[in-house]
């Protein structure tokens, strides 16, 4: 009888532990796809994360591999740990075999190559990461076959060609982020109503951006360090959500609605573009720095801007007397910048002898009026202190 139930305790041990290990067996085409991707991948010197990729063992113990089941789910190639070594070679195109996969992501690292057009068999990729390395090719069109991706980075990289409109077309996004690479042309409509962050900057990217091409759902705008062109003000009157905004470096034209001023940002960035008209903020301005600089704005500054601390008005067309409002806050020490240089400025109410407190910057020269302080400006300022009277005579605003 002990005998019996030592044998039955025996077989149902060995059934739960056989029933344990099947479960765990990795499916053996995600088994031979990590493979393949160890293979076209290799450890920068100083980086060990393939050193317990031993496929003797179970692969979903592996650093960076994620299992449901028997299939991999998350999949994190490289020591995510900042200042790490990250990874040389290429990216294989076995990854699209990894039919359950939800997140990918790439550490920094030296990984050269096209971004395997695969991946658009991955269905329920949900995440996309792979920055700062030598990515080159283009984005491939078939991305937009991944309707529930909700980031997408490919930042800092190599690519080239144009944001695919298919890719515009993903109705999940929430994160866009593909600044720094070569991409150039227009850029698609984004119809995702839940993006809340586009990080397009320093590509070379161009064309006019309609109304209506970005949902009002973002929250984080930039792009900068492009080609871009044509009037924003309606584009821009819609995107009352933004808590970022740099449109710097590009070709923008017309006027800057006064709602962009209202916005709840600590940092506007419009400068080096072509926007022109008087400069209105509807209200009071309370954002913390001010860069307007580099435009074709005119009229007179508005005191509504008397709050901001870093305020850059210089290099544009501006006129006029600047606001008493504005030289008191300077006075005070609660305006830490104020850049006026390069206008067309006839007074400043300020005392000759006042003193410019030393925690504050102060460049008034090359205006249509002599300084009535001397200050410090920055080298580009130049060292014409006035500008000449047939010029000031000439332009009328």
């Amino acid at each position: 009888m002990t005998m019996e139930i030592t044998n039955k305790t025996f077989l149902v041990i060995t059934t739960t532990l056989l029933i344990q290990y099947s479960l765990a067996l990795l499916h053996p085409i995600d088994f031979l796809a990590l493979q393949s991707i160890k293979k076209s991948l290799q450890d920068m010197p100083g980086s060990t994360f393939f050193s317990s990729w031993d496929f003797t063992s179970d692969p979903c113990n592996f650093p960076g591999v994620f299992c449901a089941g028997q299939r991999v789910v998350t999949l994190n190639l490289g020591d995510p740990r900042a200042g790490t070594p990250g990874l040389s070679g290429r990216l294989d195109p076995d990854i699209g075999k990894l039919k359950n996969l939800v997140e990918f992501t790439l550490v920094p690292g030296r990984v050269m190559g096209a971004i395997p057009a695969t991946l658009s068999e991955l269905k329920n990729l949900r995440f996309i990461g792979i920055s700062r390395n030598f990515i080159s090719g283009e984005i491939p069109a078939t991305l937009g076959e991944l309707t529930g991706l909700r980031t997408l980075d490919l930042s800092y990289n190599q690519l080239t060609g144009n944001v695919p409109w298919a890719v515009g077309n993903l109705p999940a996004l929430t994160n866009v982020v593909i600044c720094h690479n070569r991409l150039s042309g227009s850029i698609p409509a984004f119809v995702s109503q839940i993006l809340t962050r586009l990080d397009l900057k320093h590509n070379n990217l161009s064309g006019s951006i309609p109304p209506g091409f970005l949902p009002s759902s973002l929250q984080y705008l930039s792009l900068s360090w492009n080609r871009f062109s044509g009037p924003v003000d309606v584009l821009l009157s819609q995107l009352n959500r933004l808590n970022y905004l740099d449109l710097s470096l590009n070709r923008f034209t017309g006027p800057i609605p006064g709602s962009v001023f209202s916005f709840p940002i600590s940092n506007l960035q419009l400068e080096r573009n072509m926007f022109s008209g008087p400069v209105q903020p509807f209200n009071e301005v309370v954002i913390q720095t001010v860069d307007l600089s580099h435009n074709m704005l005119y009229g007179e500054v508005s005191p509504l801007f008397s709050s901001v601390q870093n305020l850059y008005l210089n290099n544009n067309r501006f006129t006029g007397s600047v606001p008493t409002a504005l030289v008191d806050r300077l006075l005070a020490g609660e305006v830490e910048l104020l850049y006026l240089q390069h206008n067309f400025l006839t007074a400043v109410p300020i005392n000759p002898t006042a003193a410019i407190p030393m925690s504050s910057l102060l460049c008034l020269q090359y205006n249509c009026m002599v300084p009535p302080v001397q200050t410090s400006c920055p080298v580009e300022a130049g060292t014409q202190k006035t500008r000449p009277a047939s010029q000031c005579m000439q332009w009328k605003g």
